[in-house]
């Protein structure tokens, strides 16, 4: 399968990047629970060393995440969080970012809190009009970091726009892909030098495991994030990486469920007379909406939305009722999971910043999984009511 050109997606997900193994023609690649590897003479080796270089149950994962992304290398990390913290490492003292205003709260702490401190600037800015990061540009801006649907207010952010911008002024373009998934999103394709993703979420999909991933075309790129994964030691285990590949192979048939759901629950709580707002790109009344059609094959598993009144107290009862929806961080498992951001995943982000961006004391997020969307609005309704 390895040797087919032009695979489409599906086939990606279970061949992409793939082999079997030499041994013993295992269709799962082995789980090589090792640290080192021995050597015929100092230097002669089969292309493994040491693990932390280099690991054959991580190369297969890492040439999975390339494939299904359309991309030429991926990297895999202990975290989504570590992945992030590689790419700030191609940047220097002095050196400026402009990121998404609306973003993840590991993501606002680490550039914050760590980063901001070795004397990189960042500009939290809205990109709903890409044309708001030229303003922002400088001599020593290096760097456009995109997530789009954000988290946890689901903006859309059109990549392309994005894109163009960064080719104008040289900069790297990277756009954590995490909310859409590969399935409906390909950031490469539409001009991005790199993505990322907490793979802990869609791309393992069952809960089970914490990691992150870069995926990239040029070689030059590639091989600074080599260094930097090698030299800095964020790596992820054997264990690990087989548990994303086996999540991976799944990943089609999950995002078409985890979408169809996620537009049933989006509907019933825009009618919904104690609700808000809701958001959802798939919403005709999204501001993005045509964007996202044009972007992504469908519109995700994310929902979100406010209670009437922005009511706090209410939001929390809400979270605390639920039933089959789980109350806990994360997302993109098959189960359904509810938060509230601001107590929760964003509680790293100072109240004045949040509410700058719409994140209200009562928004809850919603991670749609792949139950039936009947028991899952039934579940709602009586929270809400």
């Amino acid at each position: 399968m390895q040797k087919i050109k032009h695979m489409k997606f599906n086939t990606k997900t279970i061949h992409g990047g793939q082999k079997l193994d030499p041994a013993y023609g295992a269709v799962m690649p082995p789980i090589y629970q090792t640290t080192t590897y021995a050597q015929s003479t100092p230097g002669g080796h089969k292309g493994y060393e040491y693990s932390r270089t280099n690991n054959p149950t991580r190369n297969a994962l890492e040439n999975a995440f390339a494939s299904i992304e359309n991309g030429t290398h991926g990297l895999a990390f202990g975290s989504g969080l570590a992945a992030i913290d590689a790419v700030l490492k191609l940047l220097e003292p002095g050196d400026e970012v402009i990121s998404t205003n609306d973003l993840y709260g590991g993501s606002y702490r680490l550039f914050t809190s760590i980063y901001k401190k070795f004397g990189i600037k960042f500009h939290f800015i809205s990109m709903k009009d890409a044309e708001n990061i030229e303003t922002y540009i400088n001599k020593n801006t290096k760097l456009i970091w995109v997530e789009t649907p954000t988290n946890p207010l689901l903006n859309v952010i059109d990549i392309k726009a994005c894109a163009k911008i960064s080719k104008k002024h040289q900069l790297l373009l990277a756009v954590d892909n995490t909310f859409a998934t590969p399935y409906l999103q390909l950031p490469l394709d539409l001009g991005a030098d790199i993505v990322m993703h907490s793979a802990t979420k869609y791309l393992g999909g069952h809960s089970d495991v914490v990691m992150g991933a870069l995926i990239v075309k040029d070689r030059e790129l590639a091989d600074k994030l080599y260094f930097i994964q090698n030299a800095s030691g964020a790596i992820c285990g054997p264990q690990d990486s087989f548990l994303v590949l086996r999540g991976i192979k799944t990943l089609h048939v999950r995002m078409q469920r985890h979408c169809e759901n996620a537009k049933a629950v989006a509907q019933y709580l825009s009618k919904h007379p104690k609700i808000e707002n809701v958001f959802w790109p798939g919403l005709e009344n999204h501001p993005n909406h045509k964007i996202a059609k044009e972007q992504m094959a469908d519109f995700g598993g994310m929902v979100s939305f406010t209670t009437k009144g922005n009511n706090y107290k209410e939001a929390i009862k809400i979270v605390e009722r639920l039933k089959v929806f789980t109350l806990a961080e994360s997302l993109g498992g098959v189960e359904s999971l509810a938060g509230h951001p601001a107590s929760m995943t964003h509680a790293s982000i100072p109240k004045e910043e949040r509410e700058k961006t719409g994140l209200l004391d009562s928004l809850i997020r919603l991670s749609v999984g792949i139950e039936d969307k009947e028991d899952l609005i039934e579940d709602l309704n009586q929270a809400i009511n």
